[in-house]
């Protein structure tokens, strides 16, 4: 199993989107959505709907 690389969700064998850069690092994506906000350079633990926030506010 594969996590998408911005909100941090399992990916099923088949599905999703890899993105490797010139230097031979590998990013998954679940969504155009998630492919768009990790271009955008958003924080995904300030984006409230992924798992890596939600992990956060639920340490504090």
């Amino acid at each position: 199993m594969v996590k998408c690389s911005f909100c941090g969700e399992k990916l099923k064998t088949g599905t999703g989107k890899m993105f490797v850069t010139n230097a031979n690092r590998v990013y998954y994506f679940c969504s155009g959505k998630c492919e768009k906000n990790w271009g955008m350079k958003r924080n995904p633990k300030k984006v409230k709907w992924t798992e890596t926030h939600r992990k956060l506010k639920e340490s504090r």
